[in-house]
């Protein structure tokens, strides 16, 4: 990325999917089956990782549960700092009155990011439940918001940026702390 320079891979693809895997386990194990959950991913990156998780789901219980995709883009509290803010579609193709609803994303940072789910998945209905899950857990939270499951904890400081890439939106699927170009010779 402009600017930026890769300073570790934290996760490759094997430390993923073995993430997938052992949430999928402890989403099944909170809500005692599948029965009740769907599952909705927050535009960009939850959404293919949403389809991994429910994919990991349905060969443990046999059935796969549904997945709904939530663009954030008008929730967010920054919204008006963007001119132009690129906005997707959000699908959610079931009821969420009374299901336990799985929110996935990418990385858990301010806690901002969750907030304007929230609010916005609160504007297509009542859901028994709401549940976090995310691949990364970098900390430095803004808000009183905590994941319920995390494939990997990982601290950073605010000068690093952690990415998950995952196909098919990346050529890769993978967990990265990237740290500006000037920040070469500073304390990470």
């Amino acid at each position: 990325m402009d600017g930026y320079r890769l300073k570790a891979t934290i996760m490759d693809e094997a430390a993923m999917k073995r993430a997938v895997t052992r949430i999928a386990h402890e989403i099944l194990e909170k809500n005692e089956g599948s029965a009740n959950i769907v599952l909705v991913g927050i535009v960009t990156r939850g959404v293919p990782l949403a389809a991994l998780l429910a994919d990991e789901i349905g060969q443990i219980e046999g059935a796969r549960p549904q997945i709904g995709t939530l663009d954030i883009s008008f929730y967010r509290d920054d919204v008006m700092r963007h001119i132009a803010p690129v906005l997707h579609a959000t699908d959610l193709p079931f009821d969420l009155e009374g299901k336990d609803v799985v929110l996935v994303d990418d990385v858990l940072y301010t806690g901002r990011t969750i907030r304007a789910a929230l609010d916005a998945l609160m504007d297509y209905g009542r859901p028994k439940t709401v549940q976090l899950a995310v691949m990364v857990d970098r900390g430095h939270r803004e808000l009183p918001i905590r994941a319920d499951f995390v494939g990997k904890n990982v601290p950073s400081s605010r000068g690093e940026d952690v990415r998950m890439r995952i196909v098919p939106n990346d050529d890769a699927n993978s967990v990265e702390i990237w740290v500006k170009d000037d920040a070469e010779g500073s304390e990470a």
